[in-house]
C-alpha cells in the first residue's frame, strides 16, 4: 500500500502521539472531518493504528518520527558526504536492498543510499521476510562498488558492517548487545538486527556490494508474532526515547567510514573487534550448510572471518558460510 500525501500530513500532525480534534486536521488540511476518519482508518493497514475519543479527536497509538532528509545528512560527517552520492528516503518500498540492486544494474553510482519508512517485501537471509512496519525501525541499504579483488574480497564484509552497528549502539548506551555469526545483531539471546550482504560482478575484477541494514526500534507484540525466532528491539532495552534521524545517520555514518578503506584493509582491522562482540563462542550449536548439519562448540572466527566450529571428535573446522542454530538459554 502507497500512503498518499493527505494520509503523510495527518502523520506529521499526529506524529507527537497527542490528541489533535477532527476539526483542527480538516482544517488544516483542507478537508472534511469525513475524510480525516477515512485517512486515518487507511494508515491501520500499515500498523498505524489510532484511538478516537469524543471530545479530543484523534491520536496515534504511540508518538512517531519520521525519517527526514536533512536531518539525517545534517548529522553525517562532511569526509563522509563527499563518498555519499545519493541519499534518499522513501515512504515504501518492496526492499531498499531490491531497489539498489536494480539501481546497481543501471549504473547507480558507488555510494547510493537509500532508506524506507515501510518495506512491503523486506529481505532476510535465506528468502525469509522481514518485518518492516511503517514509521518504527530501520531499513537502510547501501550499494558500494569494488574496483578490485572480486567477489572474494567482500567475503568479510558482513562482519566489518557488524562492527559498525554495535559501535553505534554502544555510543548511544546500549551496551549488552553482541553479534551472531555471520551478520546478526544480537541482544540477550535475542535478535535485535540483520545484514544483508547481496554481490554482484566479476570473481576476481570489479563488483557491486548492496549492504542491507534491518535494526528493531520498535516492533508492538502482534507485529512480532509473524517472526519465528526470539527478538528485541530497542524500545524494550531503554526508557530513554530514540531519535531515529539521529540513530539512522550514526549507522549511515559507520557503514560509510568502514566502507571507504575496506577494499584496501579488508577484515583484519575488524577481527579483534567482532570477537569482543561475538555472543556465540563457548556455545553448543547446529551449523546448518545447505542441505547438512554438522554439531559442534563455537569457538569464534579466524583471521579471515569463517566460522570456527569444534566437533564432536575433537577436530575443529572453519565454514566460510552456513546457518547456525543455538539455545538461547545458553547466553
Amino acid at each position: 500500500m502507497l500512503i498518499s500525501e493527505k494520509q503523510k500530513q495527518i502523520l506529521a500532525l499526529l506524529s507527537d502521539g497527542e490528541f489533535h480534534s477532527g476539526t483542527e486536521l480538516a482544517e488544516l488540511l483542507g478537508v472534511s472531518r469525513s475524510a480525516i476518519c477515512k485517512q486515518l482508518n487507511g494508515l491501520s493497514v500499515l500498523g498505524l493504528h489510532h484511538s478516537a475519543v469524543s471530545g479530543k479527536g484523534y491520536r496515534l497509538e504511540r508518538a512517531l518520527e519520521l525519517l527526514e532528509l536533512s536531518k539525517i545528512l545534517a548529522s553525517v560527517s562532511e569526509v563522509n558526504q563527499s563518498i555519499l552520492s545519493t541519499l534518499e528516503v522513501h515512504d515504501t518500498l518492496p526492499s531498499t536492498n531490491s531497489y539498489l540492486a536494480e539501481l546497481a544494474q543501471n549504473n547507480a553510482t558507488s555510494g547510493f543510499a537509500c532508506f524506507a519508512e515501510h518495506q512491503t517485501a523486506g529481505k532476510g537471509r535465506r528468502g525469509r521476510q522481514w518485518i518492516s512496519p511503517y514509521g518504527c525501525n530501520l531499513y537502510l541499504s547501501v550499494l558500494w562498488r569494488f574496483q578490485q579483488g572480486g567477489i572474494a574480497s567482500t567475503s568479510g564484509l558482513s562482519l566489518a558492517i557488524g562492527v559498525a552497528v554495535i559501535r553505534v549502539l554502544k555510543s548511544h548506551g546500549f551496551t549488552d548487545v553482541g553479534l551472531k555469526w555471520p551478520n546478526d545483531i544480537y541482544c540477550q539471546g535475542k535478535k535485535l538486527g540483520g545484514i544483508l550482504i547481496e554481490v554482484s560482478g566479476e570473481s576476481d575484477g570489479p563488483c557491486s556490494v548492496v549492504i542491507g541494514l534491518g535494526l528493531n526500534l520498535f516492533l508492538s507484540e502482534s507485529q512480532g508474532q509473524e517472526i519465528t525466532q526470539d527478538w528485541t528491539d530497542l524500545t524494550k532495552l531503554t526508557s530513554k526515547p530514540i531519535s531515529r534521524n539521529k540513530l539512522a545517520a550514526a549507522v549511515l555514518n559507520e557503514l560509510l567510514t568502514i566502507l571507504k578503506c575496506y577494499e584496501q584493509v579488508g577484515i583484519a582491522p575488524y577481527v579483534a573487534e567482532w570477537r569482543s562482540y561475538d555472543c556465540l563462542k563457548g556455545l553448543s550449536a547446529v551449523l546448518y550448510v545447505g542441505q547438512q548439519t554438522i554439531e559442534g562448540v563455537v569457538e569464534g572466527i579466524n583471521d579471515q572471518g569463517l566460522l570456527l566450529l569444534k566437533k564432536q571428535d575433537g577436530s575443529v573446522q572453519a565454514y566460510a558460510s552456513g546457518e547456525v542454530s543455538f539455545s538461547a538459554s545458553g547466553l
